[in-house]
């Protein structure tokens, strides 16, 4: 009865899961990232200034100021927040001009008003001791005129508005509207100036933003001395065009930034780009499921049929999840979706696996008992337990260290990754197992125990469970050959050096689409001639030149776009990163600091669930496996950007969950009470889990390929990075781990309360020592 209460129980949980997760995901649409809709992306950093310190609170006013004015500006969902004590991220999706929206948002935008008190043909000049200043005349080429002292500042100003005036032909001019006070301080401005000659430069007034006159308007005849302008408005001329009058209306309205601002970090993508990464994940995604989906059917029968349901489901619960917490859908963070996939296999097939054994293990009982299939299928959830809890614990701390440590796109690859996994188990352990569970109870399928995949074991693995590979017999001649592996790397490492992105270094990566194919030899050579000799300049197959360059304005992008288009013809711009070399030094220093954090992290959860001689030997494997990708990045000359640090970072995940499964199994050898040594034992872990490593390595294979030739530039390397990763784990776990552990295990064994070893160690090291191993 309690069994059937626990299962009425879950299936009530599963599908109030499912009904939800199947009403948020109709209902609320996904909040895309501007790597996938397009856009540009600009990160500021706030600067003191003489009277103000660039602390949190002054921050928090210009981030105000800030919204204003991207209200201004007419951008449809910007976003806007504060990162830090000094920073300010900017999302403007659409905003495929980054120059102006830089422009716009970064100026102080001070905005004085003055009445002219002359007009000179000497230079333009700061402010003088009595608060005067000289200004070059806006509407009089080379002259200039002599200011008072601000009469009125922006502060008074309550609207600001782009119009295009019809009447009097004056094109677009700004209108603004004063509040309160202002209204009378400008009525009073006005009035002494139409007081003085039509002739005199004193009936003029300016309107001076960030030290420029952006207008001077003379007072019309209409206006009334000493009364002046009422009605607290006035309008802003100087020929504009519709861009800059909007540009500056917004810029008043917004007010003034209590402390200056700098541009660190400028993303632009095109909205063509975004679209077709959408649909390159996509149909990765789509290929990666069938072909995983497929695999464990052909595997596991009907249960795996099952499990391809479930991982169709996990699918709708990770969606649901993301668009229901508002996180933000970023192009790495539909690979974290896609990359789940495999760890979501990974839990199905511990579970299957661990049945399989209970089915066909001797001694399981009667004939009958044999034959009942709810029993092994739930001693296999149980058993399994503990494995995909340690496994998926050690991912999820990866994608925390994401998240913490990240920023932009790849922050958000640490939180679908997290989702993801959180998905998995709720899909594997709780709507796998209520299908699979009623799909064993049923009596057609209880006559046919082939059918469900239980039944059989494979030659392979019955061969294997048998007479296990003395691999342990050799334990140091294995972590001779990894160690040569590592030097090779590091040799990599010291001989062609790391690559690093443009996000760890500063500078600048402009990808462009151009007109019609172009050599790369041709595009380097126009990139050089254009002032630029150290620019990277790289070109694909798909008229795709990518330039790279220090930190330049945009005059210098207009010689490299000039520079192309001779040789490339017309080229548009598809992608723009700009980022300020301390921006770049300090992101280097977060992925170190993210790298260690996560290996220590890793060694002391480990240590915690297992003795610390297991949890150092994961960790040397794991580290065995990160070199090897560094390594293989640096001999093939690929970019270690922020994006490769999601998948080192994903890879230390993938390689402890590897690791974590054979120890988990060697420690459940252990605690039989068998006197067996850790050699022997270390080999038979190996070879009853080999069948999960070899069936959960070709669900991860199968995803990654698709990615790996699917997801365009962006994702290639990412995917190839997980491809060498998962390879190496899979490696590792046998040959650095299990022989590290064994080893450990022999050189420091478990103490008994007197201080001794243990009867166990103390005849495990002996039976390693005489090589009684089978």
């Amino acid at each position: 009865m309690s069994s059937r209460r626990a299962t009425f129980w879950r299936a009530l949980v599963a599908l109030a899961v499912v009904g939800v997760s199947l009403y948020v995901a109709l209902t609320t649409p996904a909040r895309l990232g501007l790597d996938l809709r397009g856009g540009t992306r600009i990160v500021l950093e706030t600067r003191d200034s003489p009277t103000v310190r660039a602390d949190a609170a002054a921050t928090d006013r210009a981030l105000e100021v800030l919204r204003r004015r991207v209200d201004g500006l007419g951008v449809a969902e910007p976003s806007l927040v504060r990162s830090g004590e000094r920073r300010i991220v900017v999302e403007l999706p659409g905003v495929q001009d980054p120059r102006r929206a830089a422009e716009v948002i970064g100026r102080t935008a001070q905005l004085t008003f003055h009445s002219v008190t002359g007009a000179t043909a000497g230079p333009a000049g700061g402010p003088a001791t009595d608060g005067s200043r000289v200004l070059a005349d806006p509407d009089t080429p080379g002259a200039h005129l002599r200011l008072g002292p601000p009469a009125l500042t922006g502060d008074g100003v309550e609207d600001a508005e782009a119009v295009f005036d019809t009447r009097s032909g004056l094109g677009w001019t700004v209108d603004l509207t004063f509040r309160g006070g202002a209204a009378d301080a400008w009525a009073r401005l006005t009035g002494e100036a139409a007081c003085a000659a039509p002739s005199d430069p004193a009936r003029r007034v300016a309107m001076v933003l960030d030290d420029r006159i952006v207008s001077a308007p003379g007072m019309q005849s209409s206006v009334a001395c000493r009364a002046g302008i009422t009605g607290g408005a006035a309008q802003v001329t100087g020929g504009f065009s519709a861009g800059e009058a909007r540009d500056l209306a917004a810029l008043v309205k917004g007010g003034a930034l209590p402390v200056p601002v700098a541009t660190v970090e400028q993303s632009t993508v095109g909205p063509t780009l975004g679209a077709e990464a959408i649909r390159a994940s996509a149909l990765a995604a789509v290929i990666g499921l069938v072909c995983t989906g497929v695999f464990i059917v052909v595997v596991y029968r009907l249960l795996g049929l099952l499990a391809a349901l479930a991982l169709g489901l996990y699918g709708l619960l990770s969606y649901a999840a993301v668009v229901a917490l508002g996180a933000t859908l970023t192009l790495p963070g539909l690979a974290g979706f896609v990359l789940a996939i495999g760890i979501a296999v990974d839990a199905n097939v511990l579970v299957f696996e661990r049945a399989r054994e209970e089915y066909t293990r001797p001694g399981a009982g009667s004939r009958g008992a044999a034959r009942d299939l709810r029993h092994p299928l739930r001693t296999g959830f149980t058993k399994a337990w503990s494995a995909v809890a340690d496994s998926n614990v050690t991912t999820l701390l990866a994608a925390g260290l994401l998240f913490v440590f990240a920023t932009g796109p790849v922050k958000g690859f640490g939180v679908t990754l997290a989702i993801g996994v959180l998905a998995s188990m709720v899909s594997a352990m709780l709507i796998t197992r209520l299908l699979a569970e009623w799909a064993v109870s049923r009596r057609c399928v209880a006559r046919r125990p082939a059918l469900t995949g239980m039944a059989t074991t494979g030659r392979l693995r019955a061969r294997l469970v048998r007479r296990p590979p003395r691999l342990m017999r050799h334990r140091r001649r294995w972590l001779g050959v990894c160690a040569g592996l590592v030097v090779l790397a590091v040799g990599g490492i010291g001989v062609r050096g790391l690559e690093f992105g443009v996000e760890f270094t500063g500078g600048r990566v402009t990808q462009y689409t151009a007109e019609r194919l172009v050599d790369a030899d041709a595009a380097r050579a126009a990139v050089v001639d254009a002032g630029f000799p150290h620019a990277v300049v790289q070109t694909t197959g798909d008229n795709d030149v990518s330039v790279r360059t220090q930190e330049t304005g945009e005059d210098e992008q207009r010689r490299i776009r000039e520079a192309l288009t001779r040789v490339a013809g017309a080229v548009t711009v598809e992608r723009d990163d700009r980022i300020g070399p301390s921006l770049g030094s300090e992101l280097r220093t977060y992925a170190l600091l993210a790298l260690g954090l996560a290996i220590g992290a890793q060694l002391l959860y480990l240590s915690v669930r297992f003795r610390w001689t297991f949890a150092a030997a994961a960790v040397v494997a794991m580290a065995h496996d990160v070199l090897l990708v560094v390594g293989l990045f640096a001999w093939w000359g690929k970019p270690v950007d922020s994006v490769f640090l999601a998948a080192l970072l994903t890879v230390v995940g993938y390689s402890v969950n590897d690791t974590v499964v054979v120890l988990d199994r060697l420690r459940e050898l252990r605690r039989t009470g068998t006197s067996a040594g850790w050699a022997e034992l270390a080999d038979r872990a190996v070879a009853q889990t080999m069948p999960r490593t070899v069936n959960t390595g070709m669900g991860a294979l199968f995803v990654l390929v698709a990615l790996a030739f699917l997801g365009g530039d962006s994702l290639t390397d990412f995917a190839v990075a997980l491809l060498a990763g998962v390879v190496a784990g899979m490696a590792s776990t046998v040959f650095t781990a299990m022989p590290v552990t064994v080893l450990l295990q022999e050189r420091f064994p478990k103490r008994s309360r007197d201080g001794e070893p243990s009867d166990g160690d103390r005849a495990a090291r002996s039976r390693d020592r005489h090589g009684a191993v089978v």
